[in-house]
């Protein structure tokens, strides 16, 4: 068997970096070839990322939460030695320490253990029989910043493991000088922290909690060894557990097997989180993080969030999908001088004409909403104005006329709003589109639309009133000139001419109608035309026919 190691893909266009969401596989785990492992968000969308082994899960890299720049390793797989064999003997060649270790596996071992007191690199090598580091992966980050080779490093921990520590030891020289004394690294002055080990795998979830717990138990000794485990099995609500309360579930103690691996429970989590916990308490250390977080910005960042956790406030990571909505609306407001518009549509004949379409539609199984028909007054408006349907290049000092009538749906998702474009919409029936909106906005809804199903819009409309409301002031999706918002039809006092020609107030369903433009682009009065086009079409919905 040989080691493959994986690296985060390009998931999108361009995409740089991505968060890894969750993953969706455990060391131990077999995957065949193109089987989602991990979920990974970027700036656009939630993507899986698939293996490109068959194989065995050897180990994660990234912790879930993680920002991945793209190209960095996030996992590796053991897979069978079928062509792969040479690549993994030269690849192994290339480490002085495994290579001795890859020479024979069995009997050459012994020999240099009996002359560990030597060196210091030959002791680790009988706890990594597969040749292989163990290491956290926020010390392998450490190793990557600092330039290290983490299989060089040699581990404090149980089993070899190293941590952070020991990569800086490492880096600054102070692991070759105490190698020269083997008398000194035999009795090991590192064990005291040997839970540094372990808070230190801790750390990648908390690092702050994790530094803290780990000094208090160098100096009471009273927190359990990590068991520094490669392998653990545990369902997925007990690793949800361990995440939660920031233990690495390969460190808890456990009696339990099956099949012939350790299996921890919820309750050993918890038993060892609460010992790990216990002598961290009264232990003053945020007088020490303040004082590095003056000169480190991660170190101010999690001084931060430690003050915040105190005080019961929640943070919650400000990237991704969410920081994309963010910049554009940002980037819109502050570019594109936002002037908007309101106006009430009396919409009782679009009612009427929707109640008898919607049992045709229903038997060609197409939900018919109200939205196709507002799609199409849009049009409308668009062709006898087609100055909000343009785009304004500053660069270039000219107004683009769109000739395209491809409309934005915002829709509303867990991950904050997003905005798939029906394309071509003057040439598509109603039927087609109310089918086509649908699929889209249950797609967004599960986070599986596509870049490209995001891109190339004209015009946006925002259904504010589907959740509550009736205008609002709603932000132009830039670099478009217009958005319209849809208030919640329903009825309202409108006066009207009575039998005997007076005027009576009766109820009546209205749509009240939000515009918001580039007033750069489009005058006030432009706008209040272009309401006027959109609310006769959806008054007299026989008018949508010629669209």
């Amino acid at each position: 068997m040989t080691v493959k190691e994986f690296k985060l893909p390009d998931v999108g266009e361009g995409v740089a970096e991505g968060e890894l969401v969750s993953w969706l596989v455990a060391p131990g785990d077999r995957v065949e070839e193109d089987q989602p492992v991990a979920e990974v968000e970027t700036d656009k969308a939630l993507v899986e990322v698939p293996s490109s082994y068959d194989g065995t899960v050897e180990e994660l890299f990234v912790e879930e939460g993680e920002m991945v720049p793209v190209g960095d390793v996030i996992i590796s797989f053991r897979v069978d030695e079928d062509g792969d064999a040479g690549a993994a003997a030269a690849d192994a060649g290339s480490d002085a320490e495994s290579d001795s270790d890859s020479a024979a596996a069995d009997e050459p071992e012994p020999e240099p253990d009996a002359t560990a007191d030597e060196g210091d690199a030959e002791p680790a090598e009988p706890d990594t029989p597969s040749g292989r580091t163990f290491a956290p992966p926020s010390a392998r980050r450490l190793a990557r910043e600092l330039g290290v080779d983490v299989a060089a490093v040699d581990g404090s921990g149980p089993g070899g493991r190293v941590s952070e520590a020991d990569v800086r030891a490492h880096a600054e020289g102070g692991a070759a000088e105490s190698g020269g004394s083997s008398d000194g690294d035999a009795p090991t002055p590192r064990p005291a922290p040997t839970d540094t080990g372990s808070g230190e795998r801790k750390s990648a979830v908390s690092k702050r909690g994790g530094d803290e717990s780990a000094d208090s138990a160098a100096a009471g000794g009273n927190a359990p060894e990590p068991a520094g485990r490669e392998t653990t099995l545990a369902t997925p609500a007990t690793r949800k557990v361990a995440r939660d309360r920031g233990v690495d579930i390969d460190d808890v103690p456990t009696d339990e097997t099956r099949d012939g691996e350790a299996f921890v429970t919820a309750e050993a989590v918890n038993a060892y989180a609460d010992a790990l916990e216990s002598p961290a308490e009264p232990t003053p250390e945020p007088a020490d993080v303040d004082a590095g977080a003056g000169d480190d910005p991660a170190a101010a960042s999690d001084a931060a969030d430690a003050a915040a956790a105190a005080s019961g406030d929640e943070t919650v990571p400000y990237r991704g999908v969410r920081r994309t909505i963010g910049k554009q609306m940002e980037r819109s407001k502050f570019t594109a001088p936002h002037v908007t518009h309101h106006d009430t549509a009396e919409v009782d004949s679009l009612v009427d004409a929707r109640a008898d379409l919607k049992p045709t539609a229903e038997s060609e199984g197409v939900k018919l909403t109200y939205m196709p028909f507002v799609m199409k007054a849009i049009v409308a408006g668009l062709k006898e104005h087609p100055y909000l349907n343009s785009e304004l290049r500053e660069e270039d000092e000219a107004i683009v006329l769109k000739k395209d009538y491809n409309l934005g749906i915002a829709v509303a998702t867990d991950a904050g709003l997003m905005v798939p474009v029906v394309d071509d919409v003057d040439e598509k029936g109603l039927f087609e589109l109310a089918d086509e909106v649908n699929d889209l906005a249950a797609r967004a809804r599960e986070r599986k639309l596509k870049p490209a199903e995001m891109k190339g819009g004209t015009f946006t409309i925002t259904n504010f009133g589907a959740i509550g409301g009736e205008y609002a002031t709603p932000i132009i999706n830039y670099p478009e000139t217009a958005i319209l918002g849809l208030g919640a039809i329903e009825e309202r006092p409108v006066v009207r001419e009575g039998a005997d020609g007076a005027s009576e107030v009766v109820p009546a369903p209205t749509l009240p109608l939000s515009l918001s433009i580039d007033h750069r682009v489009v005058d006030g009065a432009i706008a209040a035309q272009f309401a006027n086009t959109v609310m006769e079409h959806l008054e007299n919905p026989l008018l949508l026919l010629n669209e």
